[in-house]
């Protein structure tokens, strides 16, 4: 019987081999560090949701000497995280990105502001600095002071645009009036430095009418054009989209899977599950999610080409989406 057992035990631990040597790699570029951001990926790959579509899932993090479409471009990635003014503006430059899901419904970009600075509204905004990411994330921004009739240029510019780095000190520091924020990260950074909600402006691009699409995965033209791809991206999505919404369900225990996957430590608890029920708010109805909104698509593109001094890009771009990978998720 002992015998009858290990042999059986070979048999067992055989499959389980062939099976891992089955499953077909894929590599995703997130667009920033490991954090709650990304946590509908962080747990399909923890609760084998990946494995169940036969599937080896690789993660790689970003960060900000990281450019998810150099990466792309260059192999080193079948699937990226991006946002969609600068996947297109990158599209229009010649790489031809494909945005294939689009997992955020809305933007949870702000800019944050001190009262005690002279800004209560966006009238305020002029002879102020304001701190800017660049790095393709400064597009909604531009398209933003365009819109106010504000110069962000030359001698006679209306403001300063101060180049942020991915922090809030310059905030913190008076240095500028206003900076960058994420509804999910950097804002409760300014508010576990100290300043309260009521010494802040807080003004939403979705409330400014120019808010634009993050945080999409994006796939190169040829992936497209491969039937045996376009299968594994499909099955990609369908469980990273399971991911999503188990994430939505249980932010906590989401925030924890991200938590034990960042090889960094430098996340903690209280920040991590704070960013998963932001992250949840603008993933919005799971009943649909993925699925790019044809018109929010449009808005985008309608913001970024109203830009009169400095257009993010110069024509409505041709083929930069497919709903193709999402129905096909669907159907399986």
């Amino acid at each position: 019987m002992k015998k009858i057992g290990l042999i059986a035990s070979a048999a067992l631990l055989s499959l389980t081999a062939i099976s891992a040597q089955a499953a077909d790699k894929l590599t995703l570029q997130l667009k920033w560090v490991t954090q709650a951001q990304f946590a509908g990926y962080y747990v399909a790959k923890d609760k084998g949701f990946y494995d169940e579509v036969g599937l080896d899932v690789t993660i790689k993090p970003g960060g900000p000497d990281v450019a998810p479409a150099q990466v792309l471009a260059g192999g080193g990635a079948d699937v990226i995280i991006d946002w969609m003014p600068s996947a297109l503006a990158t599209r229009e430059k010649g790489v031809p990105l494909v945005n294939i899901s689009q997992v955020f419904s809305k933007s949870g970009m702000m800019l944050t502001c001190r009262k005690d600075m002279g800004v209560s509204s966006p009238s305020d905004f002029k002879g102020k600095t304001l701190g800017v990411w660049f790095y393709g994330n400064e597009y909604p921004f531009l398209s933003w002071m365009d819109k106010l009739n504000l110069k962000f240029e030359g001698s006679g510019a209306d403001i300063k645009v101060l180049k942020q780095g991915f922090n809030v000190d310059p905030l913190l520091q008076k240095q500028a009036a206003c900076v960058s924020t994420m509804t999910y990260n950097e804002y409760w950074q300014v508010i576990d430095a100290g300043l309260t909600p009521e010494e802040l402006s807080v003004f939403k691009y979705e409330d400014q009418g120019v808010a634009t699409l993050e945080d999409g995965l994006y796939v190169l033209e040829e992936s497209l054009e491969d039937d045996a791809m376009k299968d594994k991206l499909a099955r990609f999505l369908k469980a990273s989209l399971k991911g999503w919404k188990y994430a939505v369900d249980n932010n906590d225990e989401a925030a924890d899977i991200v938590l034990e996957n960042d090889a960094t430590g430098a996340q903690t608890e209280k920040h991590q599950r704070r960013m998963m029920g932001e992250i949840a708010k603008l993933i919005g109805s799971t009943e649909a999610i993925g699925k790019l909104d044809e018109a929010a698509y449009q808005r985008t593109v309608d913001t970024l080409l109203a830009s009169n001094s400095t257009p993010v890009i110069s024509a409505a771009p041709e083929g930069a989406y497919t709903q193709e990978i999402w129905e096909k998720a669907m159907g399986m």
